[in-house]
């Protein structure tokens, strides 16, 4: 079974201003929110209509009262919504077309040395729309959709800079990137993986979740 839950945060808060600019503080309050091992979690913060969210797939339903505190309107009821996601993603058909969004960090590696056996190689991230949308392009068969070049965009992208905790081995960078746009199915089961597993990485910080919503018919 899988969930999806949204809470409206709060902007004025000190620690949601803090947080929005490094997700590690929200990365904390999402592995409260659940009890004992929280299987396969996304999460990512979206803005709608003026308001900002903080987006969450799961595989258990997350308990927020901790993150509504530090982060949402404790006011307003429990501060959070929670529906069944499972239901909804049984319904996707090969064929469909949809419209998705896509918060993610594209990124390649590049062997450096002369000895590069077995290496993977540096990581950097995507800078430039055009390798980021080759990005998405390259994987997108592997995880079941395809695309037309010319019905999506990057629409937004963001530095991070934050440690996970004290020592220069712990700073981290991500390049957040914002993709919209119109995609197909081509197959069904690779595709709600990538709904409930993400990809690219990053995950834990707020990257590599997809969402579709309006079915083009």
């Amino acid at each position: 079974m899988y969930y999806m839950s949204r809470m409206r945060l709060d902007p004025t808060k000190r620690k949601t201003m803090i947080a929005l600019a490094d997700p590690n503080l929200f990365h904390g309050a999402i592995e409260h929110a659940f009890l004992g091992e929280s299987g396969r979690t996304l999460w990512r913060i979206d803005a709608l209509k003026g308001k900002i969210y903080l987006l969450l797939v799961s595989e258990q339903r997350p308990m927020l009262q901790h993150a509504v505190e530090q982060f949402g309107f404790p006011q307003e009821g429990n501060g959070w919504e929670t529906k069944e996601y499972s239901g909804f993603l049984e319904k996707i058909t090969e064929g469909s077309r949809w419209h998705f969004r896509l918060v993610a960090f594209p990124t390649h590696s590049v062997l450096v040395g002369k000895d590069t056996q077995g290496k993977r190689g540096k990581v950097y991230p995507h800078v430039t729309p055009e390798y980021q949308k080759k990005w998405l392009l390259s994987r997108s068969e592997k995880h079941g959709f395809s695309l037309n070049e010319d019905e999506f965009q990057v629409v937004q992208d963001r530095s991070y800079f934050f440690r996970k905790s004290y020592g220069p081995k712990h700073r981290v960078s991500l390049l957040s990137v914002t993709f919209e746009g119109i995609l197909q199915v081509t197959d069904p089961g690779r595709f709600r993986a990538i709904l409930t597993g993400g990809i690219g990485r990053g995950k834990a910080y707020g990257l590599g979740m997809m969402t579709i919503a309006g079915e083009i018919q």
